[in-house]
């Protein structure tokens, strides 16, 4: 793969290439337009994403950090993406171009004023897992493999930047109005800022890893501080198999059963327990073992679910609460869904669309066990995400409603059900956790 030499780290050189892409899709559409007098509508509309995703992840590749975060976080957008863009966005998960060795090496003289080899017993320059943020290569120190992540320069400083070139349209997309809309980008900035300080990573990576290790099935890397900086993290190395790349030939339904009820515990664990969650879910995060164990990775971002939250969110889950129109309305304000300036018919539109949202997403909360290899439950989720994104009324309203704290909370959990879906897990105790 081609490796790079430099990252475009100033707002002039990362605007001049947002724009650049810009003008490519500009084209594809003309192209579309060209393609409708002779295909068919559904031929022309695929051809048109394809060309799209395909120009609008290479430029976002380049640029890597948050935007190439943003294009992770749209990757796990199943039900609303089209199929090209999930596809396409899914290889900034790990599959981005690397940076070439001698930048890997000014980093290290950068951060620890030597260079890789003064400071493990061997140390591969080529990295064998490029992300978003940070790329990871192989080294090696007193007999042990090691795995050394290291951040793309610039990145940290380019994420305030990149979010106000990304704000606008994200504003018009969404329709959010009114004077605390900031609320929502503030949070996504807080967290970003934090998955690149990787001081702080190691020091949750940590605790998870103390709080969580006694979950069946689930296996967690050593941390070493004393290998480590703000921009490199050393852990050791994990030998196994992307989930997603396990989930295209596994035939084993007893191990994907296990496999899903440890993805599900450590999820409820922290949800119920730490009141501190794993906010990101994605098949890069996780590795499989040859024995057929969970392996989880990554834990940059990690959002606290304060009480005030915590408890209106998973009593609004209850089927009884979905059940009494005045306690589910209730909640919904206590949640900023409803507003106290929402007119009658935004009050009504939105109940109602919640009130269906809801009824079908907590289904496995109201059961002791669920199926999450079920294809018409998944069906149901997409498809309701695509009557509502094709809503003329909807985009008439304000889009400013809810607590900040959905955005990575709500992130989780589609996160988490994609990826139970993806294993085919059957027979998941749903309450296992409170007896862990």
């Amino acid at each position: 793969m081609k490796t790079i030499d430099s990252i475009p780290t100033s707002k002039i050189q990362r605007a001049t290439k947002l724009v650049q892409t810009g003008a490519k899709v500009g084209v594809n559409y003309l192209k579309y337009y060209g393609d409708k007098l002779t295909k068919t509508e559904s031929e022309a509309k695929n051809r048109l994403n394809e060309n799209n995703a395909e120009d609008i992840y290479d430029g976002l590749k380049t640029l890597k950090g948050s935007a190439l975060k943003v294009a992770q976080m749209l990757s796990m957008e199943k039900s609303i993406l089209p199929k090209a863009y999930v596809e396409k966005f899914s290889l900034a998960q790990f599959s981005v171009p690397p940076l070439s060795p001698p930048l890997v090496s000014k980093t290290f003289k950068k951060y620890f004023g030597k260079l890789p080899s003064q400071i493990y017993d061997s140390f591969n320059l080529t990295s064998v897992n490029a992300a978003s943020i940070g790329q990871v290569h192989i080294a090696e120190k007193n007999g042990k493999k090691l795995a050394v992540k290291i951040q793309y320069p610039g990145v940290a400083d380019s994420i305030a930047s990149d979010l106000a070139l990304v704000k606008p349209i994200a504003i018009k997309m969404f329709n959010i109005k009114g004077k605390d809309k900031d609320k929502y980008f503030k949070e996504v900035e807080d967290k970003l800022v934090e998955e690149t300080n990787y001081l702080l990573e190691i020091k949750q990576s940590k605790e998870i890893v103390k709080a969580c290790k006694h979950i069946p099935n689930l296996k967690f890397p050593n941390y070493y501080d004393e290998l480590s900086s703000e921009r490199i993290i050393t852990m050791d190395w994990m030998d196994g198999e992307h989930l997603s790349e396990f989930t295209s030939h596994n035939t084993n339904q007893q191990k994907a059963n296990n496999l899903g009820q440890a993805l599900w515990d450590f999820y409820m664990f922290q949800m119920h327990k730490l009141k501190k969650v794993h906010a990101d879910p994605h098949p890069g995060n996780f590795l499989i073992s040859k024995k057929g164990e969970l392996i989880a990775l990554d834990f940059g971002c990690m959002k606290v679910v304060p009480e005030e939250f915590y408890v209106p969110y998973f009593e609004l889950a209850k089927k009884e609460s979905i059940n009494n129109k005045e306690l589910f309305t209730e909640k919904l304000f206590e949640l900023e869904i409803l507003r106290e300036d929402d007119t009658k018919e935004e009050l009504d539109f939105f109940y109602e669309m919640f009130h269906e949202m809801l009824s079908l997403f907590t289904r496995p909360f109201h059961v002791d066990e669920f199926d999450f290899s079920d294809p018409s439950f998944f069906a149901s989720i997409t498809e309701l995400g695509e009557k509502y994104s094709k809503n003329t009324e909807l985009r008439k309203m304000n889009g400013n409603r809810g607590s900040k704290h959905f955005i990575y909370i709500n992130r989780t959990f589609f996160g988490l059900y994609n990826l139970m879906f993806d294993l085919k897990a059957k027979g998941v105790i749903i309450n296992n956790f409170k007896t862990l």
